[in-house]
C-alpha cells in the first residue's frame, strides 16, 4: 500500500497564495509566533513536504532547526516574492556538502 503525504506552504499571503493552483494548501501567516504554531500543528498531521518562506523561517530558526534530522516531515525554505535570502540555498548546499563529503554545488 502506497501512503501519500499531504503538501502545505506557508508564509506571507502574497507569497504563498499560487502555490493554491498547484493544489498545495496553503497557509498565510503574519509573524514568527504563527509560522511557528502553523509548522508544529502540520508535522503533526499528514504533511510530508512544509515549504515555508524564507523570511518566516527566519523568525523561527530553532523551530526548522528541530526539524532538520526528521525524515517526515521535511521542511523546505523556499523565496517570497520579495526575493531571496539565500538561506534555503545554503540548507542545500550544507546538506549535499554533508551527504558527499565535498560541496559539488
Amino acid at each position: 500500500m502506497i501512503y501519500m503525504y499531504k503538501v502545505a506552504v506557508i508564509g506571507d499571503k502574497d507569497s504563498i497564495l499560487g502555490f493554491k493552483a498547484l493544489g498545495i494548501d496553503a497557509y498565510p501567516v503574519f509573524d514568527g509566533d504563527e509560522a511557528r504554531k502553523t509548522v508544529d500543528t502540520l508535522a503533526r498531521q499528514d504533511y510530508g513536504i512544509i515549504f515555508i518562506t524564507e523570511q518566516m523561517a527566519s523568525l523561527i530558526p530553532d523551530t526548522i532547526e528541530r526539524y532538520n534530522d526528521q525524515m517526515i516531515p521535511a521542511v523546505i525554505l523556499i523565496p517570497s516574492n520579495q526575493g531571496t535570502l539565500d538561506i534555503g540555498m545554503n540548507r542545500i548546499k550544507d546538506n549535499v556538502e554533508k551527504a558527499v563529503g565535498t560541496n559539488i554545488l
